[in-house]
């Protein structure tokens, strides 16, 4: 096979607000911590709720969606990609970090607790490095209340 594939879709509740920050140049970027649920039995037959939790990082124009648009515990949709890192901290010991590098952002359900609002989106997919520009048109959500037809 002459390709490769890296892509990630999770649909999961925001832990925290997104932190936005601005690199030199003028980009935002966006940083949050999303929950995907799972539910299984143990052992014993007993059910068990376990969340996996997630690090995800939008630039751009998705970044910028990410800070007007979703808050702690809203459900959401993310595509991507895996980014792996490592650095040394400042005792010198190696470090590891795994990151969803979001490319598309769809609040889902209300911003209560759902189903009382259309999905909004991020306009277009976020650009995913510093050095390049951010292009992209103003986010918009993806249903209006004129194409409801009750």
């Amino acid at each position: 096979m002459a390709g490769s594939v890296n892509k990630v879709i999770l649909v999961g509740h925001l832990g925290k607000d997104p932190e936005v920050t601005y690199t030199p140049s003028g980009q935002a970027m966006a940083k949050f911590s999303l929950a995907t649920n799972r539910r299984s039995k143990d052992k014993t037959g007993e059910w068990k709720d376990e969340a996996d939790w997630h690090n995800i990082v939008a630039w751009g124009k998705t970044a910028e969606f990410c800070s007007q648009y979703i808050t702690k515990g809203r459900l959401v949709y993310v595509e991507g990609r895996i980014q792996n890192r490592t650095w040394e901290d400042k005792e010198g010991k190696k470090r590891y970090a795994t990151d969803i590098v979001a490319n598309n952002v769809i609040a889902l359900g209300g911003r209560g607790e759902g189903g009382a609002e259309p999905p909004l989106r991020a306009a277009a997919p976020a650009r995913t490095t510093q050095s390049q520009e951010d292009d992209f048109g103003p986010a918009q959500p993806e249903i209006t209340d004129d194409d409801i037809p009750f």
